[in-house]
């Protein structure tokens, strides 16, 4: 029952759920920070989908986004193009290629410090402006699993439980290799990590009854938008 409630509460599918209500809030604030920018405004979304930014930006006329993900895929829209890449290297883009770099709840999927923090020199290299949003590792229920601290149990224990328990959006992965490996796969960020990653940043805070349930870091738009 609790853990069908958080499901509920974390389904970004869900219009009403607070996932959701928070994305729209979040996108509010990106649409008033690129209302000024001149159009067209070329995009580059890391990890993106066409899904999302029809649902979560509305109205993308003027706008040209490009799409990269690790996996192909064929655009439906002629807003959007779609490119294969790795974020902490992309070297089919010039540096100041795009007006924006958007990434949404990516940047704790790449890897250790180290991989994060290649793919935050990348963002910065290929965008004049950017907006990246990545969860709290302090807030009480870990956004993927959805058990409350599972960030904070030792590795053992974790792998143990998405070995035994299906977990938030995760089936149960009986293979302790492969179990593992999905583990690991995640680095919830603080907000001095993210702050860090992007010094040149602003680092807004989204809220749930007072508590800090991500971060979003926004940098090179007008100084009256911000």
């Amino acid at each position: 029952m609790f853990f069908s409630l958080l499901r509920k509460i974390a389904d970004n599918s869900a219009e009403t759920s607070l996932a959701s209500r928070l994305r729209m809030r979040r996108m509010r604030i990106f649409r008033a920070l690129a209302a000024g920018l001149p159009r067209p405004l070329k995009i580059l979304d890391v990890g993106g989908t066409e899904e999302f930014w029809k649902v979560a930006f509305g109205d993308i006329s003027g706008l040209e986004i490009t799409l990269l993900n690790v996996k192909p895929a064929s655009p439906v829209d002629p807003h959007f193009k779609c490119v294969v890449g790795d974020a902490r290297s992309m070297p089919q883009f010039s540096a100041q290629q795009f007006d924006i770099v958007f990434s949404n709840s990516v940047i704790e999927h790449v890897g250790d410090w180290n991989q994060q923090w290649r793919m935050a020199v990348e963002i910065r290299r290929v965008g004049k402006n950017f907006f990246v949003q990545t969860p709290n590792k302090f807030f009480p229920i870990e956004p993927h699993f959805l058990v409350p601290g599972f960030q904070f149990l030792p590795l053992a224990v974790r792998v143990a439980m998405v070995r035994r328990w299906k977990l938030g959006w995760w089936p149960r992965i009986p293979d302790k290799a492969a179990a593992q490996k999905e583990v690991e796969s995640i680095r919830l960020l603080t907000k001095a990590e993210v702050q860090k990653l992007f010094p040149d940043a602003t680092v807004g805070v989204e809220r749930f009854f007072g508590l800090a349930k991500s971060f979003f870091a926004y940098s090179g738009f007008s100084s009256s938008a911000s």
